[in-house]
């Protein structure tokens, strides 16, 4: 498996595949995330999940468009959650790209949640 450019020489590519996040967050973070354990971990996804929603609806207010800032949280947070995703998915042995064949594979796929 290819893995990302060092992060200390700021040339990660901005389009790298889910297992290439997942390995680059446990590369970078998985002594300290496996540590903390399962339940510290999800508190800080749900901590997360809290800060999108306040970036979401500071981003779809009726009659005020979202600020410049206020677009760069949004974007931030959303990485956030993706991190601490991976991170539980790492110190849990789950491989989010294997997972996502859920999605990818037209056989199981099946009706649209309203």
């Amino acid at each position: 498996m290819t893995q990302p450019p060092s992060a200390e020489n700021h040339e990660l590519p901005v389009d790298m595949t889910v297992r290439q996040f997942q390995e680059l967050i446990r590369d970078r973070y998985f002594a300290s995330d496996n540590a903390r354990g399962t339940a510290g971990t999800f508190l800080y996804l749900t901590e997360e999940f809290g800060e999108l929603a306040t970036a979401l609806a500071n981003n779809n207010r009726p009659n005020r468009p979202p600020s410049e800032a206020e677009k760069a949280n949004l974007e931030e947070e959303f990485a956030d959650v993706l991190a601490w995703l991976a991170t539980l998915a790492n110190i849990n042995g789950v491989d989010l790209a294997a997972t996502l064949i859920k999605y990818t594979d037209p056989n199981r796929v099946q009706g649209i949640k309203d």
